[in-house]
């Protein structure tokens, strides 16, 4: 059969209630009351049997599971669990994205869960001594296009929290060189969080603004190779950093004017 999104999943929802329940949920002004179970199929993760927690898509195949089930899964795969399709010859984690849509509704139509889920993740950080900072959302927050609310995001604290995948990298210099010249061109803070989307070319940018040298004396490196400009974080931390911890070493190095 094949995969449907969230709008032909609510869509087919609508006809369920409508041949059970012989009514419209969506015209009919008096409360109606349907069985979870009735709605499981839908909602709950082909992979651990629960309720879709940070609901994740396949989009090769709209197949929707949790995000920790399935990138566990992917770690010794890369066909979709339920219909078998190949989700990507070499990086299948590169076709997933984050399903907001599914998750709101699995929290409005199972009580308790996303409170449930809220004190897990409090409980987590509390564990560990570490403080979670999240964006506040308010009703008086206009939503961007993407569906997020940002207008009364403090952004002075927009390092500490950001909606896209974020990863962690040590900018190493790899030189041969020593004295005040190799002290004026190294970074003093090395550590670096960033987007997953973000590409090499934005790395040297960033070195080039930090170091004030021009963008063609900068070359970024992995194991003494060069990294082309257009390769993401993403891409780097899947083909040549999976499973180790974080955060993924890089080295550069920074040619003089006259190109040695």
């Amino acid at each position: 059969m094949a995969a449907q999104g969230p709008m032909a999943i609510a869509m087919r929802l609508r006809n369920q209630l409508q041949s059970v329940y012989k009514l419209d949920p969506l015209r009919n002004e008096e409360e109606v009351k349907v069985k979870i179970k009735d709605l499981n199929e839908h909602i709950v993760c082909y992979l651990c049997a629960g309720y879709f927690i940070d609901a994740t898509t396949i989009t090769e195949c709209l197949h929707t599971f949790c995000k920790s089930c399935i990138v566990k899964y992917l770690q010794t795969s890369k066909y979709c669990p339920m219909c078998n399709i190949k989700i990507h010859e070499t990086q299948p984690l590169l076709n997933l994205k984050l399903d907001r849509v599914m998750q709101d509704i699995v929290y409005k139509l199972v009580p308790g869960l996303q409170e449930s889920e809220d004190k897990r993740i409090r409980e987590f950080y509390q564990s560990r001594g570490l403080e979670r900072v999240i964006q506040p959302a308010t009703e008086d927050s206009v939503p961007d296009p993407a569906g997020l609310p940002y207008a009364s995001f403090d952004h002075s604290k927009a390092h500490f929290y950001r909606y896209d995948e974020q990863v962690s990298l040590c900018l190493e210099r790899l030189s041969s060189s020593s004295g005040k010249d190799k002290n004026k061109l190294t970074l003093q803070q090395k550590y670096v969080r960033c987007s997953a989307r973000a590409e090499v070319r934005h790395l040297r940018r960033v070195l080039c603004h930090r170091l004030s040298v021009e963008k063609q004396q900068v070359q970024m490196l992995f194991n003494n190779e060069s990294l082309p400009d257009h390769m993401t974080m993403k891409q780097l931390w899947l083909s040549h950093w999976f499973g180790k911890s974080q955060p993924l070493v890089l080295h550069y190095t920074i040619k003089d004017k006259r190109g040695r």
